[in-house]
């Protein structure tokens, strides 16, 4: 969420980031203009009376020194008071209100973030690895993982509707294997060339609390799953219980929200954590997009990077969080780009993202495979999450929080799929999966 008091003193500079990102300032700040209208309106007239009732109280004071009879003045500043404290509580309640409102407001992007509506005005900004030459025409996975046998969509289908897949033996054994090899790298230490990362392994379900904190609630609720205890119309105007449970579109939510109404000390940071869990996210706007095989779905995995740092460390890290993702990709020598994406691109509560996108040469185009964000301290806001300087001495202020896939598992096992294939339609495992699979150098057509 945005700081309430920079909205206010920097209103056109936040209009104009809204417009690059394609949004409508009048629409999402329109609103906020005349609440702060009317608080400011109730603080000027409390102001106006707390003066009068000052002088009041005096005059009553100099009655009384003289022996007159205050009792009118009296009454007088007792009607005031009362005239004080609604104006107090008007003053409070749209105080609070302009703050909901700012819930539907997205982040401001950074200014090196590129002007732009949509993907076709994101930058490459290098790319990495030699696309391999087929003497043969390159199946999609949808393909090959049926006819080996292990990617069984029609069954998942009679179990679970569209978007589901069921992993069969071999290719349940990948799922497996990249999960393990994304996790292992990124918890062991710097020093053995892992990325120092502390595993966590969090809960599946959340309440709305923490998916307001990261950003999903309350303009996000159609794109969730929610369980038969959550109330979304409640989550809509921000009214949030801890009793009510969300399954997680994301490990971010649950992760960056575990220092939430927290204050770090400073000596911790940077914290760096990694989560594998499964996602589950309902796909409202996707209708009719990718409707084959399983880049999009209802269910996924992912292994997730999440860091909270300083701000003056948060462009440094950012950095290191989208190399960490980029070396799984170079580890298993799947060839990718590094995207910016443009301002009308960049999701809700980032401030700035690379997007890595995997070859796929089956399907002859790049895919998002990780998305990595510098989302500064819009999230840590919303959640509340800050640190204080060591000593104690200097205020708390809030961690800038970052987050990148590193990597979308069910993304992966498919690239693994389309970029290691051969001619008879089956797969050679790459040799970073290998240990992980028994020492399997090669995925054959099994039952099905």
């Amino acid at each position: 969420m945005l700081d309430l008091n920079f909205v206010r003193g920097n209103l056109a500079l936040v209009e104009e980031k809204l417009r690059a990102r394609g949004a409508d300032p009048a629409a999402l700040l329109g609103n906020f203009r005349t609440l702060d209208q009317e608080r400011r309106q109730a603080i000027t007239q409390a102001e106006t009376l707390k003066a009068k009732r000052n002088d009041l109280s005096q005059q009553v004071g100099q009655l009384k020194r003289q022996g007159q009879d205050a009792t009118a003045l009296m009454e007088e500043t007792r009607t005031l008071k009362e005239t004080l404290d609604e104006l107090d509580r008007t003053a409070t309640r749209l105080d609070d209100e302009l703050r909901f409102s700012l819930a539907s407001v997205p982040n401001l992007t950074r200014d090196e973030v590129p002007a732009g509506r949509s993907e076709e005005d994101n930058v490459v900004v290098k790319t990495w690895g030699e696309k391999r030459q087929f003497d043969f025409a390159p199946r999609p996975h949808w393909e090959l993982g049926e006819s080996l046998g292990i990617l069984d969509l029609e069954r998942a289908a009679k179990l679970s509707g569209a978007r589901f897949a069921v992993y069969m033996g071999a290719g349940a054994r990948l799922e497996r294997a990249l999960i393990g090899f994304m996790l292992d790298r990124h918890t062991a230490s710097k020093e053995s060339g892992g990325h120092g990362y502390t595993e966590v392994l969090p809960p599946f379900m959340v309440n709305s609390r923490s998916l307001f904190g990261t950003g999903q609630l309350p303009k996000f609720a159609e794109d969730l799953f929610r369980c038969s205890d959550s109330d979304a119309e409640a989550a809509a105007r921000g009214e949030f219980r801890d009793a009510d449970h969300w399954l997680i579109p994301t490990a971010e939510v649950p992760v960056t929200n575990l220092y939430r109404d927290e204050v770090l000390d400073e000596a911790r940071l940077p914290i760096a954590l990694t989560a594998y869990t499964p996602c589950f996210r309902a796909e409202a706007g996707a209708a009719g997009k990718d409707t084959r095989g399983i880049i999009r779905q209802h269910q996924f995995q992912k292994v997730e990077l999440v860091k909270f740092v300083k701000p003056e460390d948060s462009d440094t890290e950012h950095e290191r969080l989208t190399r960490d993702a980029e070396e799984i990709l170079e580890a298993l020598e799947l060839p990718y780009r590094r995207m910016l994406l443009c301002a009308g691109d960049t999701g809700f509560s980032s401030a700035k993202t690379f997007d890595l996108e995997v070859w796929l040469p089956g399907q002859q185009l790049y895919r998002e495979i990780s998305s990595c964000s510098n989302f500064e301290a819009f999230q840590a806001r919303r959640a509340n999450i800050r640190f204080k300087a060591a000593g104690g001495k200097s205020k708390s202020e809030f961690v800038h929080t970052l987050n990148g896939s590193g990597l979308a598992v069910g993304r992966t096992w498919l690239a693994v799929l389309e970029n290691y294939q051969q001619a008879d339609g089956s797969i050679v495992v790459p040799d970073a999966l290998r240990p992980s699979m028994g020492g399997l150098e090669k995925i054959e057509r099994q039952w099905s």
